[in-house]
């Protein structure tokens, strides 16, 4: 599998779509979608929302990243917006603002929290309601 590349001298204006892997080190203005996983590269700056598989950022995203897999923001990586990714990996000295939700299913975590709590509960009071009714 080859991976393409956009260098530093290309700027695009509008959306983006790929298969396979990608690495862009250029402009891009606009929607950047695929199946497959971009590299954001050093000199890069993506304006628009980025939907892809996994994606690796070292240069600078403005808008919200939506990605099935993995999130990576490297060291000197610039997110301004939000990201909805399976895992999210963020080094020291890379800088992120914005909302992230991260797990399969974001709307998902509030019956998470629940189920815990239900189950730690069920333990703590079936032991608790164990011993009262071995008293009697």
């Amino acid at each position: 599998m080859s991976k393409n590349i956009l260098s530093s001298d290309v700027e695009i204006k509008g959306s983006l779509k790929f298969s396979n892997d990608l690495i862009i080190d250029g402009r891009i203005e606009g929607e950047v979608t695929s199946d497959g996983s971009l590299t954001v590269g050093e000199n890069a700056l993506i304006q628009g929302e980025i939907k892809t598989k996994s994606v690796t950022i070292f240069g600078k995203v403005k808008g919200n990243i939506t990605v099935a897999e993995r999130c990576e923001l490297k060291s000197n990586a610039v997110l301004e917006g939000d990201i909805a990714a399976g895992t999210l990996s963020i080094e020291e000295g890379a800088t992120f603002m914005g909302q992230s939700s991260v797990g399969r299913k974001p709307g998902g975590s509030g019956g998470g929290e629940q189920r815990p709590a239900a189950s730690g509960g069920g333990a703590g009071s079936g032991a608790k309601a164990a011993s009262p009714a071995s008293r009697p």
